[in-house]
């Protein structure tokens, strides 16, 4: 990919010193979850205000009818549209799966929407999934800090998952070094992609047989990890890190620029956890959807938090559906809110009553047979 000014989106800036990310990720939009995933996604915009959602792939069911698969995109980008909030996308390796709409038609259907960084008067600047966004110092005068957005691809040849391509890699480097020279410094960022980096594995503890709270290696089942108590880690690993297979370099590529702070990626549904890897964080958010049953409760979104007086630090937490909703948040729901809002709202929360007693037994019980910690703070 060459540098060019389509694979730089639309500016963003910082909110009065703050800049305020929400990770969304596999929402699989389709038909037995849209209306609970809208409804909650809506409300979680409606809590946080972010000042910008970066969404990581595995976004809309593509149909085999074109139309409504276009359909359910616009009723997901109203969400932001209305609210007046950027959405940058990218995509995972279900969203060009199936279906007529190529990744490229995908993202010119989702830019024909204001509320796309990557759109500007109409005009269609990122070529696919992989581009990046300046974030401009709150006064607008100099770029403070970067995001990078990666299309992470969906399967090799031999049908494994993919990874960031060979020429996206390449982009990078020379995008990076190009930041660099155009702001006299070190321009510090986060990236964000569908597929996490085989790198985590690294930074994980390798046991030769399953223990609670380990998992099987991704391409050798006979190797199992879990968390490395002799490691940086947050969150809760709850299952197989799905890394891709190919591996063309990203994250060497980052680690030699020195730029990118954390990685942030999703692809594997429940996992929230994060490890750091040669000063780089990778880190899993949890997917984006609800479809109605008691496991989904657990999933929600991931909130990051960038202060425009020292870019070189980050925060990070998780949160989940199971906590979105108080009793007096259901009390004014009931009071204002059309139906099929306050029958999603009770419904997480009393299925949530039963996922949050459910973890926390699992969790509790691993902690007192092995004595391991398996949860740590987001």
């Amino acid at each position: 990919m060459e540098i060019t000014a389509l694979n730089t989106a639309r500016s963003i800036k910082f909110n009065n010193g703050k800049l305020k990310i929400m990770h969304v990720t596999d929402t699989h939009m389709e038909d037995e979850n849209i209306n609970f995933s809208l409804v909650l996604i809506a409300r979680a915009c409606d809590i946080e205000k972010p000042d910008v959602v970066i969404v990581t792939g595995d976004n809309v069911q593509n149909y085999d009818d074109s139309n409504k698969t276009k359909e359910y995109i616009a009723r997901f980008m109203k969400i932001f549209d209305e609210r007046k909030i950027p959405v940058a996308i990218t995509f995972g390796n279900h969203d060009s799966e199936r279906g007529p709409l190529s990744r490229r038609e995908l993202m010119e259907y989702y830019n024909t929407f204001d509320c796309s960084v990557t759109n500007e008067n109409g005009k269609e600047l990122a070529e696919n999934g992989t581009y990046n966004i300046p974030v401009l110092s709150t006064d607008g005068k100099e770029m403070k800090y970067n995001l990078w957005v990666f299309d992470s691809g969906d399967y090799d040849d031999a049908g494994h998952y993919g990874c960031v391509s060979a020429e996206d890699v390449e982009w990078y480097k020379k995008k990076s070094d190009l930041i660099t020279a155009e702001n006299g410094k070190k321009i510090y960022s986060l990236a964000f992609q569908h597929i996490i980096v085989p790198e985590v594995y690294d930074v994980l503890k390798k046991v030769s047989k399953h223990k609670l709270y380990s998992f099987s290696h991704m391409y050798n089942k006979k190797d199992f990890y879990m968390f490395d108590p002799t490691q940086v880690n947050f969150g809760t690993l709850n299952e197989t890190p799905c890394c891709g297979f190919p591996n063309y370099g990203q994250f060497d590529a980052m680690v030699e620029k020195g730029d990118v702070l954390g990685i942030f990626t999703g692809h594997d549904h429940t996992n929230a956890f994060g490890v750091k890897c040669k000063g780089i964080d990778i880190v899993n958010s949890l997917s984006t959807r609800y479809n109605g049953d008691r496991f989904a409760t657990m999933y929600g979104y991931r909130i990051i938090e960038v202060d425009e007086n020292d870019t070189s630090r980050y925060t990070s937490y998780n949160e989940r559906w199971y906590n979105m909703f108080s009793k007096k948040d259901i009390k004014e729901l009931k009071a204002t809110a059309d139906p099929f809002t306050v029958k999603t709202a009770l419904a997480v929360t009393r299925k949530g009553r039963i996922q949050k007693l459910h973890t926390r037994v699992g969790r509790g019980f691993t902690r007192l047979v092995t004595g391991r910690q398996v949860t740590y703070n987001d």
